[in-house]
């Protein structure tokens, strides 16, 4: 039995643990107290093993047929050593040992510590000792239904740096083992998310409506010259109208709860042209029993026409164009995949870290697709930040309200003339 002890590594840790044996460390022949810095562990007076031995206990879902399917002698210790430990910092001190993938899992330690301290005689995923010891010849298939290990021994592993590296031995895949993997295949559940499941599984086969037009395109095709033409189908008043609803321009702002105008005071400010600020807004809103405000807001404002006054009269109003403001991407994302497409303006407060989850996450790229316009007080000093940005600063006087209408006029006219530079489809003619 000794022998046997001497000879295996997970029974020496045993017979250790089960005589509460000092286990020390030693690196460089010299003792430590620290199990990450050591490189031998020392279960007996006479038995010192490199920590990154190989024992018999075999990895979950492994074919047991390299040494790296298997846990090493400092992971099985591991695992006991912290066997009291809660998970979070099981996991946190197994990486602190260099162990980021190769420790025993939080739901098997329980069991592998039993049967170390003797509690259970058998454990399913330890390969027997005769299985470990075989003389198979290298390149031999191995036997159905026989777990094999290339078992490094502890005297094997204290001569390992004097020897030469063996040749590889090929690999030869067990039938069990294919079987069951296999049958595990057959078993998996797919994971599934909000867009696999809005996808759904059930095959689109077209064949039989492109067969129908198959045949309407080819007589078209076969119509002689000078033949009364096929009426094309232009879209109702139905699909005109859904249309001209998808091409309503965006305006994003920060989501910032600091910004000077946010999603609970840019509809009054935009629309009525009056600024509040945004806790005085909040508080207006609460109590009136809105505590949240809207992820996405509608702007309605009448335009003026280009050749009447700046005012509009009973006599030259013009159309209403619909604006929408977001201040996240989550809410741009309910305008479909060309969202972006639709953004006239970012109402920015100087901060970057708004624009990271952007389509364009870098300022100078992203103003040069949309207008940037930098919100700030009138009496603020200069932003630096925001010198190379390409933006329009719009200032708010802190105090005097009467001159909100010319500062939300002059934000409009910035919009205007930016929109029917870049992006003319998007104003209602």
């Amino acid at each position: 039995m000794s022998s046997t002890m001497d000879s295996d590594p997970l029974l020496a840790l045993r017979h250790a643990i089960k005589t509460k044996s000092p286990i020390t460390y030693v690196a460089n022949s010299k003792p430590t107290a620290s199990l990450p810095a050591a490189s031998h562990i020392v279960l007996s007076p006479t038995l010192s093993l490199p920590k990154s031995t190989t024992t018999r206990y075999s990895k979950p879902g492994t074919s047991t047929s390299s040494p790296s399917d298997f846990f090493t002698l400092e992971a099985v210790y591991l695992a006991w050593l912290l066997r009291d430990a809660p998970a979070a910092e099981y996991m946190k001190q197994a990486r602190d040992n260099g162990l980021a993938v190769g420790f025993v899992s939080v739901t098997e330690r329980k069991s592998i510590v039993e049967w170390l301290e003797g509690k259970v005689n058998d454990l399913k995923r330890i390969v027997s000792l005769a299985a470990a010891e075989s003389t198979t010849p290298p390149g031999t298939p191995t036997h159905p239904g026989a777990a094999t290990i290339p078992l490094i021994t502890p005297k094997r592993a204290a001569h390992a740096a004097d020897t030469t590296t063996p040749s590889k031995r090929r690999y030869v895949a067990d039938q069990q083992d294919v079987e069951v993997v296999k049958r595990i295949k057959q078993n998996e559940v797919e994971l599934r998310d909000r867009n696999t499941v809005l996808r759904g599984t059930k095959p689109n086969n077209f064949s039989a409506l492109r067969a129908t037009y198959s045949e309407k395109l080819k007589k078209l095709k076969e119509t002689k010259p000078g033949a009364a033409s096929v009426p094309v189908p232009t879209a109702g008043p139905p699909m005109q109208s859904r249309k001209a609803k998808n091409l309503y321009p965006i305006i994003m702002i920060s989501s910032s709860p600091t910004a000077l105008i946010t999603m609970h005071n840019v509809k009054r400010f935009l629309q009525e042209s009056l600024f509040e600020s945004s806790s005085a807004a909040r508080e207006r809103a609460a109590a009136a029993g809105n505590s949240r405000a809207e992820d996405v807001i509608h702007i309605d404002r009448r335009r003026v026409p280009p050749s009447s006054s700046s005012q509009p009269t009973s006599t030259s109003r013009g159309d209403i164009q619909r604006y929408f403001v977001v201040d996240s991407t989550d809410a741009l994302q309910k305008f479909g995949a060309d969202a972006w497409e639709r953004v006239v303006c970012v109402m920015t407060t100087g901060q970057a870290w708004q624009f990271r989850p952007y389509r364009w996450s870098e300022p100078r790229a992203l103003f040069h697709h949309v207008k940037g316009v930098y919100v700030s007080w009138a009496n603020d000093p200069p932003n630096t930040k925001i010198k190379d940005w390409n933006v329009t600063e719009l200032k708010i006087d802190p105090h005097r309200r009467h001159i909100d209408k010319s500062v939300v006029a002059h934000f409009w006219q910035l919009i205007d003339d930016w929109t029917i530079a870049n992006k003319p489809w998007l104003i209602k003619s």
